[in-house]
């Protein structure tokens, strides 16, 4: 399973090469205070729009030949993305200097979107200039999803606890997340299920902000997700591999028409 072999692969990496823990709290207690990110999307347009980066793609391989996480940045938040979601990982070829990077160059909210197993990882995320983090529940088991979360509110990050299906929503509640994000591609075949944030948000609390994540084409795509609940979408592949990202963004939002 692609899953599987992913986490296998970050499970090694971290025991391969530990990150310097010590030099981690150093960094994270010198960070600025980190952005309030549920309430950049609260505050945002109905839905918000957050802005991924990433280079490639495990389904789709290379999106960006000439990926500039800057650029991209500037672009999404010029557009009007409320968020920014930064890939760190290198199943994506990702990593921290692109949080790095993204940081330097808005002041608007940032996830750190990677596969998140280990303690260490948040103190990762927070000493790069994140202001958020993914937990996927499918990879982590409810007591450790729980612990990861609430080790990150001691570090100040929000969370973006992510789902796959309605089975996984009581652990994702239970971890007490800052927000839900519903992915609708499957994350062991890649491949995305165009209905699912409406059936899974069905079984989700109102007061919790939702994230439809993937398969988000067109401005109806985000306005069907805004009709079923979502406060924010989260589109990567979409804007990663438009003629013009800043086009595509603002159309998503209702506010021009995408070029080409």
């Amino acid at each position: 399973m692609i899953l599987d072999d992913i986490i296998e692969r970050q499970r090694q990496a971290l025991v391969a090469n530990p990150p310097d823990e010590g030099r981690l709290l150093e960094a994270a207690a010198e960070a600025p205070a980190p952005h309030d990110f549920a309430a950049a999307l609260n505050d945002g347009p109905t839905p918000a729009l957050i802005g991924e980066c990433k280079k490639r793609s495990p389904s789709r391989g290379l999106l960006d030949r000439d990926y500039d996480v800057v650029d991209r940045v500037r672009t999404y938040a010029s557009a009007g993305a409320s968020a920014i979601s930064v890939l760190t990982s290198a199943e994506f070829a990702g990593t921290l200097a692109d949080l790095d990077l993204a940081r330097g160059a808005t002041v608007i909210p940032l996830l750190r979107k990677d596969f998140i197993v280990e303690s260490v990882q948040l103190l990762e995320a927070r000493a790069h200039g994140a202001d958020a983090v993914l937990l996927i529940a499918r990879v982590l088991e409810p007591g450790l999803l729980a612990d990861l979360a609430a080790r990150a509110r001691v570090l100040g990050l929000q969370t973006l606890v992510e789902v796959h299906d309605d089975s996984e929503v009581d652990a994702a509640l239970a971890a007490l997340p800052d927000m839900i994000g519903v992915n609708q591609r499957d994350l062991q075949t890649f491949e995305v299920k165009p209905d699912l944030f409406a059936r899974v948000a069905a079984a989700l609390p109102s007061r919790v902000p939702m994230v439809a994540e993937s398969g988000f084409r067109t401005r109806e795509d985000v306005l069907a997700a805004a009709a079923a609940g979502a406060r924010a979408v989260l589109v990567g592949e979409t804007l990663m591999t438009a003629e013009d990202p800043g086009a595509k963004a603002r159309e998503l939002l209702g506010a021009g028409v995408a070029s080409g």
